[in-house]
């Protein structure tokens, strides 16, 4: 017997429910124990006992909507009670403070970009529309059409990118920390391309692209692609996929809450659309546990933390999204369609990030229950 579970809650709603994993045909019938801080499950063959984590109660009283669910186990509607309310990741607003030094890293291999770098305004750019809005708005000439640009200490943060001015950057002493290639053949590709000026800047251990620099001396570094830590705090390394979940999912927390929008377009810098998403809620808590005898390939939600205690369970702080790819021609219609919906979002990656949360979301949906993977046309996650 597997003896695993899912729990996918609720914590604005507390609600939840609970999927006990399929067992093998051998272990029937089961004997399932709820109480408020485990799950105890026992069969013929075996009984085990799956301990939650301590942040998470059930009231096993509620529990409702008892279910079989052919490929997903047993379902069961109950009510859950939650202390978990950590936030995804922090924001640039909160780590770039002005007059506190930071050091800037790439994200993909650690490598030093900028050293000891001390802003004195750290200033949000408007709408990444606002321009177009005011045109709107203005009978006259627009007042607003010079490009907005940092002057040496300041830093201005966009949705997806930050811009600094590159005249006052300290880099490592002995060694340049970033490349600039101009892109030639990107450049002639059409007009996809807002700017086609637009040289890259790539990070000279790895080869990743950082940013761009848009005009002469201001530097667009992408959120996605760099760490920042204040000067005092020791650098620690945190993994691609995770970093990558967690600043998207941020993004989108922050745009849903002072926007109001909930439906986006993931492109790439090269004009392209990758990913349509659809943003369900931002409150959703997941359990997670693999049972006595997990197979050492299964991916799963907490792939890291779940490999060697197959008996404890993970949790996760998460936002539930909708989604379809859009890569090679898939959903060009509909892509087509929210492309003109003012009611879509653009958020602008790097191609190559695209790609990678393209495969994280796809994996994500992969390790669901088998009913949860789908709503209507989109996949979920």
């Amino acid at each position: 017997m597997e003896g695993g579970m899912f729990l996918e809650a609720r914590r604005r709603l507390q609600r939840g429910l609970l999927i006990v994993r399929e067992p093998n045909s051998g272990s029937l019938p089961l004997d399932i124990s709820v109480t408020p801080s485990s799950l105890k499950i026992k069969s013929c063959q075996a009984c085990t006992t799956i301990n939650l984590p301590a942040e998470v109660r059930i009231v096993p009283s509620y529990c409702r909507g008892i279910q079989y669910v052919a490929g997903d186990g047993l379902h069961v509607r109950l009510q859950v009670e939650s202390d978990s309310n950590a936030k995804l990741v922090s924001t640039l607003c909160e780590i770039l403070k002005a007059n506190e030094s930071c050091i800037f890293y790439c994200q993909t291999c650690g490598e030093m970009i900028i050293k000891d770098r001390t802003f004195l305004r750290v200033l949000p750019l408007p709408s990444e529309n606002w321009s177009a809005l005011v045109e709107e708005w203005c009978c006259h000439a627009n007042p607003f059409a010079t490009v907005l640009h940092p002057q040496s200490n300041d830093c201005f943060l966009g949705e997806t990118y930050f811009l600094v001015n590159s005249g006052y950057e300290a880099h490592v002493p002995g060694a340049e920390k970033v490349n600039w290639e101009t892109e030639h053949s990107a450049s002639q590709s059409g007009s996809a391309l807002k700017s086609k000026e637009n040289t890259r800047v790539i990070c000279k251990r790895c080869k990743t692209m950082l940013g761009e620099a848009v005009s002469s001396g201001i530097i667009k570094y992408y959120i996605t692609e760099m760490i920042i830590q204040p000067s005092e705090k020791r650098f620690v390394m945190i993994p691609r996929s995770q970093f990558v979940q967690s600043i998207i999912a941020q993004c989108l927390v922050e745009l849903s809450s002072c926007r109001s929008t909930f439906r986006f377009s993931i492109q790439g810098h090269d004009g392209k659309v990758y990913i349509l998403m659809w943003l369900l809620n931002v409150d959703t808590l997941l359990v997670e546990s693999l049972g006595n005898s997990a197979p050492s390939n299964v991916f799963t939600l907490f792939e890291d933390s779940l490999r060697s205690h197959a008996k404890s369970s993970g949790t996760w702080n998460a936002v539930k999204v909708l989604y379809h790819p859009c890569i090679k021609n898939r959903n060009k219609d509909l892509a087509d369609s929210w492309g003109n919906d003012i009611g879509v979002h653009s958020l602008i990656f790097p191609s190559k990030t695209c790609l990678e949360l393209l495969l994280i979301l796809s994996l994500s949906n992969a390790s669901l229950p088998p009913s949860l993977r789908c709503m209507n046309s989109f996949q979920g996650d």
